[in-house]
């Protein structure tokens, strides 16, 4: 299995009475107000099991709540594209693992310095590079290749992905007919759906339109993962005085109730089904009116949903290494590392977003590589200390050296100083050259993955299935 960051240090954004009262706040929205819910046949579920229903307006009782959060496994375990073990996520578990994606809607283009439309021949390139690092454990395949048409560009980019990508991959679907799609294509590269509920290598992501209003699209998404057995992500997404309350508590309140709801219906359609919490409340950024992704509250409140997932005793699912810079310039680099520093010392377990910039509307692979970098040198603070004992404090040896005397040469020090982390990309020459060779060092880490990295194929009689597949697609 990989190995993601060990975290034996970190920090709390809200106390415990804190979560209790958000939770509360939360369970009042679902159960005084009522939720927006679309889809006939997730009515008709919500007032089988005792729902009050007004039209679309849906309240729940506290015991379905409560139900649900049961029902739900309380731990995941997903796999390599082989069907070997690969990441085990436990809420308050010590490790976080870092996503990518293998799309966007543009590449900024390494090898150009230019921003352009993404092409279905870069999600070669986003996957090989994902593979390569060590620090990416999963990409986003989301379906936005510019060249190919809108209404297969879901299942075509996982397609592309699960040809190029070894670890493990979360998509997301364009419509409800191409989930049903991408989970056939997932199935046949598992060796049919019971191996893929077995060893699940990929998982679904979906997400309501806050506030409080799940659609038709996004209650179907998950009954069809649910009846699956496919693990999924629910990931409220707000913007504080756009779609929620310009307010953190009420922010949180509102996601954790959004996300309950969709909890419930999943657990409702197939009870145990893998539920990955998300929470994603930003700002509405009321100079230019973006919803920001390097905002320092934005990541703040990341931190905060995965103590709220942490309370549900559930995976959370969050976003990091990302910026609203168009490049990868000062701004890109400091909100990267803050937010992955933020959430390597969080509760968090599955980080998707690493290298997205421009508010999200482009993947830079240059950010990617140095993202890997920056969450390998962050593992030294995730790590802490150490244990303190007799043998770390080193007293006999303090004694031995005494005052004034060097540790350069004792035989302690040759045996220990491998333990520091010495970045791939960062120097500490004793006489820096006169320009920055970093962009040098990132462009080779890029180079490599392209040009050297193999990501094992796939059988030829699954190649040949899916290739079947692409062309009804493509036709």
């Amino acid at each position: 299995m990989t190995l993601g960051t060990d975290r034996h240090v970190g920090f709390s954004v809200l106390s415990q009475d804190d979560i209790v009262k958000i939770h509360e706040a939360s369970l009042h929205l679902l159960t005084k107000s009522g939720m927006r819910v679309g889809g006939r046949r997730a009515l008709d579920l919500f007032a089988k099991h005792g729902a009050k229903l007004d039209g679309d307006l849906v309240k729940v009782s506290e015991a379905m709540v409560a139900s649900a959060i049961d029902a739900a496994p309380k731990s995941l375990k997903l796999y390599k594209r082989d069907g070997s073990e690969y990441l085990e996520i436990s809420p308050g578990g010590n490790q976080v693992f870092y996503g990518t994606h293998s799309d966007q809607l543009e590449l900024l283009d390494p090898f150009t310095g230019q921003a352009r439309p993404f092409l279905r021949a870069d999600n070669k390139l986003m996957c090989q590079l994902a593979s390569y690092l060590e620090n990416i454990s999963f990409v986003l395949s989301v379906g936005m290749s510019n060249d190919v048409r809108p209404e297969v560009q879901t299942q075509v980019t996982l397609l592309d992905t699960l040809r190029n990508f070894d670890k493990v991959t979360n998509f997301s679907t364009n419509d409800v007919d191409s989930l049903h799609d991408c989970i056939k294509i997932a199935s046949i590269v598992a060796g049919g759906l019971k191996n893929l509920q077995e060893k699940p290598f990929v998982f679904n992501y979906c997400e309501p339109i806050p506030p409080r209003t799940h659609p038709t699209e996004s209650t179907e998404k998950l009954w069809i993962s649910a009846e699956n057995r496919i693990p999924v992500v629910y990931m409220p997404y707000s913007m504080m005085g756009g779609t929620s309350p310009m307010s953190m508590p009420a922010s949180l309140a509102q996601g954790h109730a959004e996300f309950l709801m969709g909890l419930i219906l999943t657990q409702l359609v197939s009870p145990g089904t893998p539920v990955i919490y998300g929470h994603m409340p930003s700002i509405l950024d009321m100079k230019t009116t973006v919803g920001s992704y390097g905002a320092y509250e934005f990541h703040l409140l990341i931190a905060a949903g995965a103590e709220l997932s942490n309370y549900l005793g559930l995976p959370f699912f969050g976003t990091a290494g990302c910026s609203d810079a168009k490049f990868l310039d000062e701004q890109a680099v400091a909100e990267l590392t803050m937010e992955i520093m933020s959430t390597t010392l969080s509760k968090a377990n599955l980080i998707h977003d690493v290298g997205v910039l421009d508010h999200c509307n482009s993947v830079s692979p240059e950010a990617v590589v140095l993202s890997n970098d920056l969450i390998e040198g962050l593992k030294v603070f995730a790590r802490g200390v150490g244990e303190i004992n007799e043998k770390t404090l080193a007293l006999d040896l303090m004694e031995k050296i005494g005052p004034g005397g060097s540790y350069v040469t004792d035989p302690h020090t040759a045996k220990n100083f491998r333990k520091v982390f010495y970045s791939g990309l960062f120097s500490r020459k004793m006489k820096n050259p006169d320009k920055s060779e970093v962009r040098e060092k990132i462009l080779a880490v890029i180079n490599k993955a392209v040009n050297e990295h193999q990501v094992p194929e796939l059988d030829s009689s699954v190649l040949a299935d899916l290739a079947k597949i692409e062309a009804k697609l493509m036709a």
